[in-house]
């Protein structure tokens, strides 16, 4: 697997931030399908924690695995890209 003190960072756009201290973050990935051998867009949504609440929604911004906030939170925001 992988070492101690290992987390992820991904990058995604900010699709929303009505939340206190927390955004919805939207991360796509580019997979290969299997038999057809095309590239399919998938994405995944994550609930970010943002201290200062500094993010709008559109912004592009890399987050950080980081351990259970809430029921839902497991990432931080790292920075905003744009």
């Amino acid at each position: 697997m992988s070492e101690p003190g290992h987390r992820r960072v991904q990058e995604g756009v900010v699709v929303g931030d009505k939340m206190d201290k927390t955004v919805v973050v939207k991360v796509d990935r580019i997979i290969k399908h299997p038999v057809y051998n095309k590239y399919i867009k998938r994405s995944a949504k994550y609930k970010v924690h943002d201290e200062n609440n500094s993010c709008k929604v559109g912004d592009r911004v890399q987050i950080i695995e980081c351990r259970p906030l809430s029921k839902d939170k497991r990432w931080n925001l790292k920075q905003i890209a744009e």
